[in-house]
């Protein structure tokens, strides 16, 4: 996805370039956007790869809760167990 998402970027950066003139030489402005388009697809790929580590973390968390859940569960059905067999 993150690779999709910097090619269509990309695309649309070439795309504009294009559109805008048929110059073989970018102007300023046009350097100006295409460099802007970098700082803003990089700042989007680390905030991609943030994300990435929370969604680890908090699937981490939950598996740790399901074991917990589990464990509960197997304690809850040995006191049960046991009270019956009082």
């Amino acid at each position: 996805m993150k690779k999709s998402f910097v090619g269509l970027v990309v695309a649309g950066a070439l795309l504009a370039s294009v559109v805008a003139g048929c110059s073989n030489k970018p102007n300023a402005e046009e350097l100006k956007k295409l460099e802007d388009l970098k700082a803003e697809v990089a700042s989007l790929e680390k905030a991609v790869s943030a994300k990435e580590s929370e969604k680890a973390a908090l699937q981490k968390a939950i598996a740790d809760k399901a074991g917990q859940l589990t464990q509960c569960e197997k304690d809850k059905a040995l006191v049960q167990e046991r009270v019956k067999g009082m």
